[in-house]
C-alpha cells in the first residue's frame, strides 16, 4: 500500500516527463500547435501530481527531484524548443541568420535559469514557507505563458504577422528567465484566507482544465496567464514587509 501511495503522484509525473518528450519530437516534426497544447497538458498533470502527492501524504525527496528533473524538459526545454522553432516558422527568423543567433542564446538563457530556479527551490523546499514561491516558478513561465503564447500566435495569424516577433520573442524568454532567477515574491496557489481569492483559484484552475483537455480558447489561456503573472508580482511587491 505504501508504495502504490508513492507510484500515484510519481506516475504523473512520468507521464509528464514524456508528454515533454513529445512536445520536442512534435515540434522538431513541425507541429506547433500539437506540442503547445502537449505542454499545457503537461501542466494539467504537475497539478495532479503536487494534488495526489498532498493527499495521499506520499511526498519524497525522490518524488521532488524527479519532479524538477520532469519540469525542466516539460516547461523548460519543450517551451524553448518551441520558441525557437516558432520563431522560424511564424516570426520569419532565418536559420543562421544573426536574428537565429540572439534567439537561440535567449531560449538557452531560459533553459539555464529555469534549471537554476528548481535547483535553488529544491534547497530551500524543506524550510517553513508562508504561500509564496522566491522567483516565478518555471511552470508557470513555461507550461502557463509561452504555450499559450505561441497558440495565440497560431490562431490568430494575421496579427502574429504583423509583429516584429523578432525582436517579441528573445525578450519574452530574457524577461521570463530573469523573473525565474529573481528574488520576486510570488503566490502559490494554495488555500488563502479570503474566500473570494480560493473560488477564483478554483474557477481559473477549471477553466483552464476546461481549455486543455477540449483544446479549445487558447485566448483564455493567455489572458489567465497574464493576469495572473501581473497580479502575482504586484501582490508580492505589496506583501513582501508584511
Amino acid at each position: 500500500m505504501s508504495i502504490l501511495r508513492y507510484t500515484v503522484p510519481n506516475s504523473f509525473t512520468a507521464l509528464s516527463l514524456l508528454l515533454g518528450v513529445a512536445s520536442i519530437v512534435t515540434t522538431q516534426l513541425g507541429d506547433l500547435e500539437l506540442a503547445a497544447w502537449i505542454i499545457v497538458w503537461c501542466g494539467l498533470l504537475d497539478v495532479m501530481d503536487g494534488v495526489s502527492a498532498r493527499m495521499l501524504n506520499a511526498t519524497s525527496s525522490f518524488g521532488a527531484e524527479f519532479d524538477s528533473m520532469a519540469d525542466l524538459v516539460s516547461f523548460g526545454v519543450a517551451p524553448a524548443v518551441l520558441v525557437l522553432n516558432a520563431g522560424m516558422q511564424i516570426g520569419g527568423v532565418e536559420y543562421d541568420s544573426g536574428q537565429f543567433w540572439v534567439l537561440l542564446v535567449a531560449v538557452a538563457v531560459f533553459v539555464l535559469a529555469g534549471a537554476m530556479r528548481l535547483a535553488r527551490f529544491n534547497l530551500t523546499s524543506e524550510e517553513s514557507t508562508d504561500g509564496w514561491f522566491a522567483g516565478v516558478p518555471i511552470t508557470a513561465a513555461g507550461g502557463g505563458l509561452i504555450s499559450s503564447i505561441v497558440l495565440v500566435m497560431i490562431y490568430y495569424e494575421e496579427i502574429a504577422a504583423s509583429m516584429p516577433l523578432r525582436l517579441y520573442l528573445p525578450v519574452l524568454m530574457f524577461v521570463l528567465a530573469l523573473l525565474m532567477v529573481s528574488r520576486i515574491r510570488f503566490p502559490k496557489a494554495t488555500r488563502r484566507k479570503s474566500n473570494f481569492i480560493n473560488v477564483f483559484q478554483v474557477l481559473s484552475i477549471s477553466g483552464i482544465y476546461y481549455c486543455g483537455i477540449t483544446r479549445t480558447y487558447p485566448e483564455y489561456l493567455l489572458g489567465i496567464g497574464l493576469f495572473l503573472m501581473i497580479a502575482g508580482i504586484i501582490a508580492g511587491r505589496i506583501t513582501r514587509n508584511h
